[in-house]
């Protein structure tokens, strides 16, 4: 359902609840006479975003509903022990942590799980006031297939959809029918009599698109009810990345594969490499200044080797690397490097052996042809060589490129001296795109530190 249907939560959801994080820390502040400054207004900008992000992956409305109050409870402290947690890596990252009052910022952490709790207990109740008023309305599935079973299970999962659903109606025999783990009413034949007599007020179409005949016939029958209908379709045949409903000027549509960072998503990756880009620069100053001179003086040649690779949408970006071989290459034909590279210096070995070299790519970032999650970018050259040759190859080009990524964090990390090898990076850049989260962003930096410090596959 929509969040039309369901406004008492989703305006929880979508306002309430970063209202009262950020609310509560103004409030704070006010009664412990501290000023209100442009540090406090970007911890605000980001715990918004950051909280936003972690309550709706947590699911919050999913727990009380079967009057669980410590589970609830165990979720929200859950779900602000995360956004603490990640709020004070900013701060330690970034060194903003000496901007804040340590004693506002405690009796925060305190009080925000709190009011949180009980502004959604005070929810609870207003919807099971409206839950007694009568207000559940019964509802049909027709078909039983695999989007039928994933709606059924939506609708008996969540109370705040305030449906009964009382079963479903197909024609095939039961042994080609998805366990719907709801009462079989009859053929379709049944369906408008018992519409009618049951006075049933949705229904939700869950049929193959190759079924067109039978819906449309199904639909004109249907005309002579009050029943509210909708039409499941039927997405999953289809290899789908980030599917999703929208709309064009009025007009719906179904997403198959779209980018995962749409919306607020796009805005929390955004932030979160700007904010952790920006810190790993600081920090590493010295470092960068005894790299460039190191590659200087190891070999005649620029220090910053700049290489055309694919970014966003498939556009040609300009990717800067220290340089660690002896050449400079950017043309249609590319050889990847392999260990015992002749090509590579000395300095350059150690520098991808640490990787090192990939430090100026933070410049990238900033700069928003990067981010420092994502597919590693390939030469244009191999793009335009492994696209003929692996199904969905270009799909990885949805995202923007990253400095690391889960395929490398996966063993896939170095040359690709084979097509299989090259599949499998494929398929785990792809896995990424399907099941990006922050704390995956955040569980593929702390493996990349891990394997540098190993120092496996780079040469």
């Amino acid at each position: 359902m929509t969040d039309n249907d369901i406004p008492l939560m989703a305006f929880f959801r979508r306002m309430v609840d970063p209202l009262i994080m950020l609310g509560s820390l103004y409030m704070i502040l006010m009664m412990q006479q501290e000023r209100f400054n442009g540090h406090y207004l970007l911890l605000m900008i980001i715990a918004f975003f950051v909280g936003t992000y972690v309550y709706e992956q947590i699911d919050l409305h999913r727990t009380l509903r079967a009057g669980r109050v410590w589970a609830y409870t165990r979720d929200i402290l859950l779900g602000w022990g995360v956004i603490v947690g990640v709020l004070m890596l900013i701060g330690h990252a970034t060194g903003l942590t000496d901007e804040y009052s340590r004693r506002s910022l405690l009796i925060w952490f305190g009080v925000a799980p709190v009011a949180l709790l009980f502004s959604h207990l005070a929810a609870h109740r207003l919807a099971v006031t409206r839950s007694h008023a009568g207000e559940v309305r019964s509802a049909l599935i027709i078909g039983a297939n695999e989007p039928a079973v994933k709606v059924a299970q939506r609708i008996r999962s969540n109370p705040y959809f305030y449906i009964n659903l009382r079963g479903f109606f197909d024609d095939r025999a039961e042994e080609r029918r998805a366990d719907m783990g709801d009462t079989y009413l009859g053929r379709l034949a049944d369906l408008v009599p018992y519409v009618r007599q049951h006075n049933i007020q949705l229904l939700f179409i869950s049929m193959p698109i190759s079924a067109q005949p039978r819906i449309l016939s199904l639909l004109e029958e249907l005309q002579d009810t009050t029943a509210s209908i909708y039409f499941v379709p039927d997405i999953y045949t289809f290899e789908l990345m980030q599917a999703r409903l929208d709309h064009i000027g009025g007009v719906p549509v179904v997403g198959i594969c779209e980018t995962p960072f749409t919306g607020i998503n796009g805005m929390v990756k955004r932030a979160s490499d700007i904010v952790l880009s920006l810190g790993i620069l600081f920090m590493l100053i010295p470092v960068l200044a005894v790299v460039a001179i190191g590659v200087k003086l190891s070999s005649p040649g620029p220090v910053i080797f700049k290489q055309r690779r694919y970014g966003l949408n498939g556009e040609e970006i300009m990717v800067y690397k220290f340089r660690s071989m002896a050449v400079c290459e950017d043309g249609g034909t590319i050889k990847q490097a392999t260990r015992d590279d002749k090509r590579v210096t000395p300095f350059g070995a150690f520098l991808r052996k640490s990787s090192l070299d990939e430090l100026p790519q933070f410049v990238n970032v900033l700069q928003g042809r990067m981010s420092i999650v994502g597919p590693r970018p390939h030469a244009v050259a191999h793009n335009e060589l492994y696209r003929k040759l692996i199904k969905g190859y270009m799909l990885r080009h949805k995202v923007k490129p990253g400095i690391t990524g889960w395929a490398q964090v996966n063993g896939f990390r170095g040359e690709t001296d084979t097509l299989e090898k090259m599949q499998s990076r494929i398929e785990y850049d792809l896995d990424y795109l399907r099941n990006w989260s922050l704390p995956l962003d955040l569980w593929i930096i702390v493996k990349t530190v891990r394997e540098v410090l190993r120092r496996n596959n780079a040469y």
